[in-house]
Order: structure tokens, then sequence, then C-alpha cells
């Protein structure tokens, strides 16, 4: 028998997966394999970064006090001593002269032909960190600028939080037609979870329930049969695998989403099979979950931006509504059809989304706005 929905708010939804997930344990990984993965403890430096005074280029390290009166008109000649960018200046120099300022002579002698300052064109020890200085707080996800300073710190590896390992139930009514499958295969790889496998399941509860009871991995987001009708079984299926905690959520699109667990606490989302239902069931409920396994910031992964609205947006009480929009100008949001009314293409056409709460009827033109924006399509201008 298929459960009723008994449709719950976007928050409390939201809530349950706060509870139902938190960070997965640590490993230590390769700094050469750390980038993007999440930080799981701060890191402090040992030393001093740089640990001396440095070369900022390739030149020639001066005493600067021996440059003072060195023009084209008068040159002066210095002891040669030749360093690269990187390289701890000798004792007895503090300063270092780019190469195009200086030409080296016979006898160890270099040419100067401009004064420079204490200091100029060098990196003092400790500029970068001091010892004992944070470096990157725990929580942070790894950038290549993060994994270099890392590096010049003289790490080697790092401890970061495991990645949430995914298992994909996909129920599609045409076995050959199935873009909800790479669809979300997409989004869990972009919030940090590993495909573990991806099951085409019997549309059926047995068939359902078997896939939800494999082991070895860390969520289950089954794709298909959330509805309630007779060919509907994916709440029916979990219900038996363990606990369906929330079938039906007042989202437009996602109605039918349903979140619970199974019998050994795997948490395990229900995504509608309709390709945008599907869509923001997974970003606004199953993607927080990922995020969160996984040690990420578990809000939506897309760039805020406040704009104004060219034309009303309506939207029913009692329903968290995504709206797409089109980015009209820098500050200007255009009201695209609903998904409702276009399905897919109203992501596809969209430069990204408003997200109307369920106390709210809409927005009224010119009123200012939240846009969730596409990243590689906003308009900058």
């Amino acid at each position: 028998m298929v459960p009723e929905l008994h449709r719950l708010s976007v928050g409390e939804a939201t809530a349950w997966i706060d509870r139902a997930t938190s960070p997965l344990p640590t490993e230590s990984v390769s700094l050469f394999a750390a980038c993007a993965r999440v930080l799981a403890d701060g890191i402090c430096a040992v030393q001093p970064i740089p640990l001396a005074d440095c070369a900022a280029l390739d030149g020639f390290a001066v005493a600067a006090s021996a440059t003072v009166g060195a023009t084209s008109y008068n040159l002066l000649l210095l002891p040669l001593r030749a360093v690269s960018a990187g390289d701890a200046i000798p004792t007895g120099t503090d300063a270092v002269i780019p190469l195009r300022l200086a030409e080296p002579q016979p006898s160890n002698l270099v040419e100067c032909i401009e004064a420079v300052a204490p200091g100029e064109n060098v990196e003092a020890q400790g500029s970068v960190a001091a010892a004992g200085a944070l470096l990157v707080p725990a929580g942070t996800q790894l950038s290549p600028p993060h994994i270099g300073m890392l590096i010049c710190a003289g790490l080697v590896s790092v401890d970061v939080v495991q990645r949430p390992r995914v298992r994909i139930v996909v129920t599609p009514k045409n076995a050959e037609i199935d873009g909800n499958g790479p669809m979300i295969r997409g989004l869990v790889q972009r919030d940090g979870g590993v495909i573990a496998d991806v099951i085409a399941a019997e549309r059926t509860s047995q068939g359902i329930r078997n896939a939800l009871e494999a082991d070895g991995v860390d969520i289950v987001l089954v794709i298909g049969g959330t509805g309630p009708g007779t060919e509907d079984h994916a709440a029916a299926a979990l219900a038996a695998a363990g606990e369906l905690a929330i079938h039906g959520v007042a989202l437009r699109p996602g109605e039918t989403t349903g979140l619970g667990d199974t019998r050994s606490g795997v948490p395990v989302t229900l995504l509608a099979g309709s390709p945008a239902a599907c869509l923001f069931g997974y970003e606004m409920l199953a993607g927080r979950a990922v995020r969160r396994l996984g040690g990420r910031n578990p809000e939506l992964p897309y760039r805020r931006r406040l704009m104004h609205t060219r034309r009303k947006i309506v939207s029913a009480i009692g329903m968290t509504e995504i709206c797409p929009v089109r980015c009209a100008a820098h500050d200007v949001a255009e009201p695209l059809p609903s998904f409702g009314e276009i399905g897919m293409m109203a992501a596809v056409a969209a430069d990204g989304f408003v997200i109307v709460p369920e106390a709210s009827e809409g927005h009224p033109q010119g009123a200012p706005v939240t846009v969730y924006l596409y990243e590689e399509r906003c308009i900058d201008g």
C-alpha cells in the first residue's frame, strides 16, 4: 500500500536533514590530492613563513645604504651577490636590485644604476605567517592557493572529511530514457559526493527495497515512483526498509519528495520522476544532505545577488516556490514561465531563480528579490 502524502514545510524537511546528517569521519590524503576537499582540522604554521628574509624576485642582494646616489650618470660598483626569487638573502644585505637595474662586472662586482630602499624586493621573515598563526581554518574547502601555501609550510598531507558515498536508485518508466540519473549524478559530484553505484531497480516495492538494503554507502537517492499513484512504490519500499519520516514537501516543483532512513541508519531521499521536481528536490533537500555529510557549507552552492523584479511574481501561499528568472540587466530580474508551464526549459533558459517562501503570495513589480545565479550564465554588466 502506498503511504498517503502528508506535506510538510521545506523548513521542517530541512530540519530533519540537519538532524539526520553530520560530517563523516576524516582521512589523510596527500596535498596533491587534497584540492576541493574539506579540511577536518585547522592548520597552524609550525615556523615562520618564509623562514628567513627572501628575495621576492631574481636580482642582486645589496645593502640598501650602499646604493644611495646611484643613477644612470653615477654608476656604483657593489659586491656581486646574485639571488633567485625565494632565496634567503645573504647576511649584511637588506634589499634586492632587479636584473634590469644592474649589470654584472668582472671581479665579482655588479654595476648599480638606481638606488633601492631597505626591504625593497624582499619578503620579510614571517611576512606570510608568523609561527603559530592559523593558516587554514577547519571546514575550508581547499583551493589551489591553499595547497601551494601548505606545501610551502612543509606539509605533505592533510586530514580531510571523507567524501560521502552515494547510491542512486533509478526507477524509470521508460528504461531507455533516463535524464534524471545523469543530472543527479552531476549534482552529487558538484557537491563533493562520490557515486558508489547506480542501480536500475524494478519499479516495485520489493525491487526498490532490495536496492535500499544493500550496504556500503552513506546516503541513498531514489529517483521516481514517489507519488501516491498505484504504480508509485518508493515510499512504501522505504517504509518497509526502515523509516519513512517525511512523504510530501510544500515545495514546487518537488511536492512528492520524501525523506527517511534505512534500518542501518543510512539517510534516504526520494526524488520525483518529473525532471524539474527531481532537480529541485535534490537542490533544496538531498543536496543539503550530501553537502553536510562531506563537511561542506550546506546552503545552496549558488552566488546570490539582490535584484529587482521587472514584473510581478505570483506564488501560492503555503508552498515554497522556485521561480526561474533571467537577468535583464545588472539589477533587474525578468520572471520566466514557471516549471509547471514549460518544465525543464525554465531551468535551461534561466540565469537563476528566486525562492518564494511559503508565507508569501509573491513579489510585486520592482520589489527587491534574492536571485540564486547560475554562475556561468549571469550578467555582470
